[in-house]
């Protein structure tokens, strides 16, 4: 054999022997990496502190919750307390039967011992609701703040049933008519309810609400009153023009109703039609930002009590409406809304002149359904 190929051969083992080397090197190293890697995975690892809980709820961002949402509850009531509070439908169409429970004050009395002298009523013993006294005596008193008029008095407030019969009677005694068109049957006038009263000054008791008496029509809703009977609403009402006669609804929804020129009857119907409690609820803002929040619940006419929804969390009123169920009223916040200054005329302005009409001829006058406060009659005293 030549050294050439002895060369070769030699060499071919060399590289042979260089190969397996790598070869047997190699397996040892993944050998020894498996087996560190076995002893690493037997050994116990403590989770990091930092490391989160795979196990704990995910938050979910949500908004957050209004501090003045009502959370409901209910309120067992009697179904034939929908007759009663400040928001009773009394017309000829839903009449009101009078409970004697009725909290009533005299007038006079409580003007007496208050020391206000700027108005009175037309005799002692003249009663009204004790809700409806203050904010009465408060506009009639601001009132006179502006313009001076002590000339104003209390000539009808409540009536007991049997003295709407008496003044029924007379009237058709008077007219010859079968029916009377100016005094209200008996059950359908407001007065038996204590919640209204009529205005009158004692000049020519003649109170016509307009000149400076015309504030009085203006601003009553800041005192949680209404004019209850005008022209424009006469097609509603079923009863003429009453300039003189308030009616006590309350702060919230005497704002509502002049504001939204809505009537008694109409706004009943607006809460029963589209503010039940089931839907879509009736917020009102004042002007001072007070806030309410309204709906209509029907009474259970099957039960004697009825389980209305009310809030647990807020203060809230409750009146029946005396045709089929109750109003819930919610104070969602409480601030005052109205003061006398914010009313009074500046000190560069006049007060409107007095443009009162003269008492209207008695041949041509149309009379109203409750009767118009003239001068009274002792019979009617």
């Amino acid at each position: 054999m030549s050294k050439k190929n002895v060369s070769q051969e030699s060499s071919i083992r060399r590289t042979k022997i260089l190969v397996e080397s790598i070869i047997a090197c190699g397996i040892l190293g993944i050998s020894a990496y498996a087996l560190k890697g076995a002893a690493d995975r037997s050994q116990v690892v403590l989770p990091s502190q930092y490391a989160e809980d795979p196990t704990a709820d995910i938050a979910v961002p949500t908004e957050a919750p209004d501090p003045d949402a009502p959370i409901f509850t209910t309120v067992s009531m009697p179904s034939e307390a929908i007759h009663s509070g400040d928001l009773i439908l009394v017309n000829a169409d839903h009449s009101y039967t009078q409970t004697g429970q009725e909290d009533l004050v005299d007038i006079n009395e409580l003007l007496n011992d208050a020391g206000i002298t700027c108005f009175s009523a037309f005799e002692d013993g003249y009663t009204i609701l004790r809700q409806v006294y203050q904010p009465m005596t408060a506009m009639i008193s601001d009132y006179y703040n502006i313009y001076q008029d002590d000339t104003l008095t209390i000539y009808g407030s409540y009536r007991s049933n049997d003295f709407q019969q008496y003044l029924y009677d007379s009237d058709l005694a008077e007219t010859g008519e079968e029916e009377s068109t100016r005094v209200a049957k008996p059950g359908s006038s407001e007065h038996e309810c204590g919640l209204a009263f009529d205005l009158s000054e004692t000049v020519n008791y003649d109170y016509t609400g307009e000149g400076d008496q015309a504030w009085l029509g203006e601003n009553c809703y800041h005192y949680g009153l209404i004019l209850r009977y005008t022209e424009e609403k006469q097609p509603v009402t079923k009863i003429q023009p009453e300039p003189w006669h308030f009616r006590y609804v309350g702060n919230a929804h005497a704002f509502y109703m002049t504001k939204n020129n809505l009537c008694l009857e109409e706004y009943i119907d607006l809460l029963r039609n589209n503010h039940a409690y089931s839907g879509e609820h009736l917020i009102i803002t004042d002007e001072g930002g007070s806030e309410y929040e309204v709906y209509w619940y029907a009474a259970d006419g099957a039960s004697e009590t009825t389980e209305v929804p009310v809030p647990s969390n807020l203060a809230y009123d409750i009146s029946g409406n005396n045709v089929d169920g109750f109003i819930v009223t919610i104070h969602r916040n409480t601030i005052p809304t109205f003061t006398a200054d914010e009313t009074q005329p500046a000190d560069n302005e006049t007060p409107a002149d007095d443009t009162s009409a003269d008492a209207p001829d008695s041949e041509n006058e149309v009379s109203p359904e409750d009767g118009a406060p003239g001068e009274p009659e002792e019979e009617q005293q």
